[in-house]
Formats: structure tokens, sequence, C-alpha cells
């Protein structure tokens, strides 16, 4: 896939077919629209293509408001690429690009420098100064030029409409396997492995792999059942997210992942965790004792979820297609 930061890149491809938005999650929704962007592509000769924004606009019209993310830019971009996107084009996000009225941004860039011949919009975009740019203005400029308009219609799950606003309260809130459904995939972080305070080890007997995730946003504290991708293997996992109060509690949250069967030090490398179910929340235990009893627990019962029948292959299977 090839990602063009610069509109004047003579080597972006044109005509185009293509979508424009935010894109953080990649959940359903947005797989929805990016899915139907290849299909019409492919069906028009045109180049499959995905208009982004770098940063978030809120990050720079209203910064005390803007979302923490759920993707790295690096992440979003593997997700576009492995829908079968061709080329990205990310629009520098500045003040200047704010002041654009809705018909130069169609005219100059969408309709002009990249030749869309179809657009597709998420329900409810808009674009372009005072996000006066709906969809009933890109549909009647469409038409006037002799190319195609859709509004590709909201996912529901449950009755609620998936949304990247949605997934964040429902993963700060815990709720990881209703977040997963409506990504399609489960909730996951990247992080280095960092040195830690070495607690688990030294008194718990548990070796865990410390983390300073790069992404924002962070489930719930509490004790989750993932699944951890070291080397290019996934395996079976615990993580707590939390201030480790039974050892007088850390200021910032902490999150540490125990990899079941595996016993090496992971100082430096970069894994990913997945978090598949949330087995409890955090608790401040009595004594080291009492914790490392209800670790115990927790391993058994991370296992069993494992151990029902095609939750592991399920997982680990779709993990590995997404790399």
């Amino acid at each position: 896939m090839k990602i063009f930061r610069d509109l004047q890149d003579s080597k972006i491809d044109t005509p185009t077919v293509l979508t424009l938005g935010v894109f953080d999650g990649l959940h359903l929704a947005h797989q929805t629209i990016m899915h139907k962007v290849v299909e019409r592509a492919r069906a028009a000769g045109a180049a499959s293509t995905v208009v982004t924004f770098e940063p978030h606009p809120r990050a720079v019209l209203h910064p005390e408001t803007a979302p923490p993310l759920l993707h790295t830019f690096e992440q979003k971009m593997e997700g576009i690429e492995k829908l079968g996107i061709e080329q990205v084009v990310v629009l520098d996000f500045t003040m200047e690009l704010a002041r654009m009225s809705a018909e130069d941004f169609l005219s100059n860039i969408i309709f002009g420098r990249l030749e869309a011949r179809e657009v597709y919009l998420g329900h409810g975009f808009a674009f372009g100064r005072n996000r006066e740019g709906r969809f009933e203005l890109l549909y009647t400029r469409a038409c006037e030029l002799g190319r195609v308009a859709e509004e590709v219609p909201e996912v529901l799950i449950r009755g609620r409409r998936v949304s990247s606003t949605m997934i964040r309260r429902l993963l700060t809130a815990g709720r990881v396997n209703f977040a997963r459904r409506m990504l399609g995939r489960p909730y996951g972080v990247e992080s280095r492995v960092i040195e830690g305070r070495k607690v688990a080890r030294s008194q718990l007997d548990y070796a865990t792999a410390n983390l300073k995730p790069h992404n924002r946003v962070l489930p719930a504290n509490g004790v989750y059942v993932t699944l951890t991708l070291i080397e290019g293997v996934w395996r079976r996992s615990i993580t707590n997210i939390g201030h480790k109060p039974t050892f007088g509690g850390d200021p910032e949250v902490t999150v540490e992942t125990h990899v079941l069967d595996f016993d090496r030090e992971l100082y430096g490398e970069k894994i990913r965790v997945r978090f598949l179910h949330r087995l409890r929340g955090e608790m401040k235990f009595d004594s080291v004792d009492a914790l490392r009893a209800q670790i115990d627990r927790d391993c058994k019962r991370a296992i069993r979820y494992f151990d029902r029948a095609g939750v592991q292959c399920s997982d680990s299977e779709r993990m590995r297609d997404e790399g």
C-alpha cells in the first residue's frame, strides 16, 4: 500500500474511488466502507483510496476536547492495508486546511487532484470549514460532474451505533467483549517491554512483562484474559491494568502481562496484547499470599476460557491474520 503526505506527489494513482475520514479504530462501520471502496475500485479500474487526516482535526481545532485515539498512526495504516486499500492520502490537518470551504475541498482535492470517480462517506461525516460540507453537497457536486457519491448506512449492534466514541466508552468501562464485537476483532495495544519493580517475580513467583503502551486508550482497571504476540506467535496470557494497591499503589496506571507457560525475559522487545475477556476488577488484598492465591485462580480461569471449544482457535487464527 502506498502512503502519501503530499498532494503534489506525482506518484498518487488516479482516477480514484475513495472514502475520507479519521477512521480511528477501523471498526465494523469503517470496514464496511472500505470493503465497498475496494469492490467499486476494482469494478471501475480505479485506485482504491483512503483520505485521512493527521493529527485528529479536534486536536487542532479544540484540543481540550480531542479524543484519545484507539490506534497509533502505524496501526491504522497497517489495518487499512489489510482491508485491501491501495493508497492512503494523509492530509496534514492545519488551520489553513480547516479554513478551506467545503466547495473548495471537493473541487480542489477530491474531484480535482484525486480525480474521484466515486466517493463513499460514513453516515453523518462532515468536511470543510465549520463542518459545512455534508453528504448532500457531495452528492450534488458529484451529480454535476457525472460522478457517484453514496452515504454508507451506519452499522448497529444491539441497537447501538458502531462508532469510535462508543468503543472508547465500552473499553473504559471494561466491556471488552462488546467492544470486540464493534471492532470485529479484540481490542489491542502494543508496547516495548520496560523494566518494572519486579514485584511479581520476587514476591509472587510470577514473571510479568511490564508495558507502557503506545495506545492512549486502555480498558478499565482490572484483570483480563489476553493473547500476547511474541516473535510472531500468539500466546495465552493474562494482563493486569491498575495501580498495584496491595503494594502501596503506583501513581500511574501500570500494565503487566503474564504469559502462561512461558518464562523468558522480554526487556526491550516489542509485543502486542489483545484483550479477550475481563476476569475481575482491581482489588486490594490483605497480604501477598492472598494476592498470590487470587492470581492462581485468575490463571486457572484464563486456561478454562481458552480451553472452551473454539475460543483459542478462532482468536489465535484471527490474530495471526492481523499480524
